[in-house]
């Protein structure tokens, strides 16, 4: 073992605007529903651009935890399509939840709402973003979802 540990870099903040959620269905043990995103931006230091209204996240709640399973498109600012693959898990205390819904901010260090991405595109430009593992840290806002996205080195 050589004592060394991976570290993070900053690239970029989503502001992913998304519509109601629609409920598919209950069962004993889960709840499903897909959240139409229908917008957004990206800024940052390596991505600047904007979130395309076309995709959806599916997330299933079973108990406390909901795992969660997007897929959208990107826009860079030049132009380039990016596809987007955003998958993670969301649970909170009893009382965030109850501030959540209260509509007061809460921040990513309340609640567990955490990404992992897979990015595809055929542009040169954004080739670093098919080439390693990005992590998000997201917090719910009024009617978008924000998510500070990090590139493990």
């Amino acid at each position: 073992m050589t004592g060394w540990e991976p570290g993070l870099e900053f690239v970029f903040e989503l502001k992913v605007a998304v519509s109601e959620p629609i409920r598919v269905g209950r069962t004993a043990s889960e709840d499903l529903n897909v959240t139409p995103i229908v917008g957004g931006t990206i800024s940052g230091p390596r991505l600047n651009g904007r979130v395309l209204g076309v995709g959806a996240d599916w997330w299933v709640t079973r108990g406390a935890t909901t795992q969660l399973d997007a897929r959208y498109l990107i826009e860079a600012d030049d132009g380039a399509a990016i596809d987007v693959v955003n998958r993670g898990y969301w649970h909170a205390a009893e009382d965030v939840e109850r501030r959540l819904y209260a509509g007061e901010d809460v921040g990513e260090e309340d609640l567990y709402y955490r990404t992992t991405f897979v990015f595809q595109t055929g542009a040169e430009a954004h080739r670093w973003l098919t080439e390693a593992q990005f992590v998000g840290y997201a917090r719910p806002e009024p009617g978008q979802v924000c998510i500070r996205v990090f590139r493990v080195r």
